[in-house]
């Protein structure tokens, strides 16, 4: 009888140190892919600009203006009909200027350092140069966006 309570004892230690060990390798594979997941996070952070203040010219485009002037930039976004004031067809800039796209004054509309058009209002265009300015680690991105968006709409000028 008493070495059958020391058999039984001897194998609930041992079941109970498997368990215990089976744990911890859970533990630790869990660890690890944690670990991996963040360390692939913050790679990818070092790469590519946050998804929320990209520094591409079509996405920013697309963030940002967008719901205002439309996917193609003709002034019929979702959100154009809750405004005061027609949104501008920000294709048709260069055929307003004489053929030439006015690069800088647009860079500076944007970035609230110049009026925009009087479709605009009393500033129902947001001012995106606060926004695109964000110091993001430890860089200041914002003369990126602002060059990126300002390429992407000489971009879609129409001829």
């Amino acid at each position: 009888m008493l070495q059958d309570r020391a058999l039984w004892i001897t194998t609930e230690v041992r079941m109970l140190r498997q368990e215990r060990w089976s744990i911890l390798l859970l533990c630790l594979v869990c660890l690890s892919a944690v670990l991996l997941a963040a360390a692939q996070k913050q790679e990818q952070d070092k790469t590519t600009s946050p998804s929320r203040n990209p520094i591409e010219g079509p996405k920013i485009f697309r963030y940002y203006c967008a719901a205002c002037h439309g996917a193609d930039g003709r002034g019929h976004g979702p959100a154009s009909f809750a405004l005061k004031h027609a949104v501008p067809d920000l294709t048709l800039i260069s055929q307003r200027n004489g053929g030439k796209f006015p690069y800088e004054h647009v860079g500076e509309i944007i970035e609230g350092k110049q009026p925009g058009p009087l479709a605009h209002g009393d500033q129902e265009m947001p001012i995106w140069g606060p926004i695109f300015h964000e110091v993001e680690s430890d860089q200041d991105w914002g003369e990126v966006r602002l060059d990126a968006i300002t390429k992407y709409m000489e971009s879609i000028q129409r001829k």
